[in-house]
């Protein structure tokens, strides 16, 4: 990158204020000015249909969750533990595909909800959709972010490229760091935006609270490194499994557990409204 490109490149980013980021970086945004930490959980998209979907999203909403991680059921979901493969391949069972679940956002937000959507998916999706189309229809429907588990940052060239192609502040790419990303973490943090998603321990999803041993240090580590928001996720059931280490993250991110809550729930809105509701009083009363 010349001089000239670095003062242009300068420049686009100075003029990235408050009202110009996206729906993510406003909600953190919005977090520490509260002095609060954030709560995310995970919905399988069409688990167990998209009507349900739509009214888990709202129960979400509604229990104060700051952002929602929507997941585009997959064939092969392999960062995924057995719950979420098995919501995943239900899902697919009744029907589950991207352009379905780009409906249900857009159903969702024409019924107003306004809370920030990641779609969690894996690259093959995204390819067969078509990178250029798969953006344009993210900034479309209402996606604020995406993370795509099984695409190394070395070779997101072609999905950055197309975001920066289509209004960038509309869907950014949520960026994952494990506690072996330790020699690549400057790469993978320099640009990244929204929040940094931190994978507690090595493996798939869903394996429990037995963080990795290191696991502090490493979560001190990435605070060095960024100043965007750090995100702990991967086997988090309740308030205690992060609350020894609440001054080290923004927040808690809620997978495999939240998808265990609705199955055992007979898929009920209210005890997703619950479970959600007491984790994020939990987060708040822990910084007071």
């Amino acid at each position: 990158m010349n001089v000239m490109e670095k003062i242009i490149k300068n420049e686009q980013n100075s003029k990235v204020g408050f009202a110009e980021q996206n729906r993510i970086e406003q909600r953190f945004a919005e977090l520490k000015k509260e002095n609060k930490k954030a709560f995310i959980t995970y919905v399988t998209a069409c688990f167990p249909d998209y009507e349900h979907t739509i009214d888990i999203l709202f129960s979400q909403e509604k229990a104060g969750v700051d952002v929602v991680e929507l997941g585009v059921p997959f064939s092969d979901p392999i960062a995924d533990g057995p719950v979420i493969q098995s919501a995943s391949f239900e899902a697919i069972q009744k029907g589950a595909n991207l352009v379905k679940t780009f409906e249900c956002v857009k159903q969702a937000r024409e019924k107003g909800l306004k809370m920030p959507i990641i779609f969690m998916l894996y690259y093959n999706t995204i390819c067969f959709y078509g990178i250029e189309n798969f953006i344009k229809k993210c900034n479309e429907v209402g996606v604020d972010g995406i993370i795509v588990p099984d695409l190394p940052f070395e070779e997101q060239d072609d999905l950055q490229r197309a975001i920066d192609n289509n209004s960038k502040d509309k869907t950014i790419i949520i960026q994952l760091v494990s506690p072996v990303s330790r020699d690549r973490m400057d790469m993978i943090l320099k640009d990244a935006r929204g929040f940094v998603y931190c994978v507690s321990s090595m493996g798939v999803t869903g394996q429990g609270g037995n963080f990795h041993r290191e696991v502090s240090n490493y979560l001190e580590s990435v605070k060095e490194k960024t100043d965007i928001p750090v995100m702990l996720g991967f086997g988090i059931r309740t308030f205690d499994d992060i609350s020894k280490l609440i001054d080290k993250v923004d927040g808690a991110i809620v997978g495999t557990h939240f998808i265990e809550v609705l199955r055992e729930n007979d898929f009920s809105v209210d005890e997703a409204y619950k479970y959600s509701k007491e984790f994020k009083d939990a987060l708040d009363l822990a910084v007071k």
